[in-house]
């Protein structure tokens, strides 16, 4: 009893935590190291935003195909965990975009080829140059 007359409240006896939650428990959805923290929606994002800034070098196409089927997982994921919902949902539309611009790029490579493909045996940079533009315009 305190000097008030009341029992003192019981300390509670914890168990020296070693940093895991206690056995059969699971961490709440979103904090680190549990279970719906976003992980393949994260992977989409990412992968969506390289392929962005990579989709002239052709590699963003492919960095796209994966974005977007990891942002699916990722969406079909947050339906379960409500977790990364809105990182899968950047992921599929960056990557798609990712794949959209390099298609565009290609074809416009495989136009320029075709447009300019009897200037590709220059002696010099300005003949080439010059052989282009004359293509280019139409003359």
């Amino acid at each position: 009893m305190n000097t008030q007359g009341m029992a003192a409240p019981t300390p509670h006896r914890t168990a020296p935590s070693s940093g895991n939650p206690g056995h059969g428990t699971r961490a709440p959805a979103g904090e680190a190291g549990g279970p719906g923290r976003g992980g393949m929606a994260t992977a989409a994002m990412t992968l969506g935003v390289i392929g962005l800034f990579t989709s002239v070098f052709f590699v963003g196409g492919l960095l796209g195909v994966i974005g977007t089927v990891l942002g699916i997982a990722g969406l079909r994921t947050a339906g379960r965990t409500g977790a990364g919902r809105g990182r899968a949902i950047t992921g599929v539309v960056t990557s798609v975009l990712a794949i959209a611009l390099s298609i565009l790029f290609a074809l416009f490579m495989a136009w320029y080829a075709n447009k300019t493909q009897e200037c590709y045996r220059p002696d010099s940079f300005q003949e080439y140059t010059q052989c282009v533009s004359r293509h280019l315009s139409g003359n």
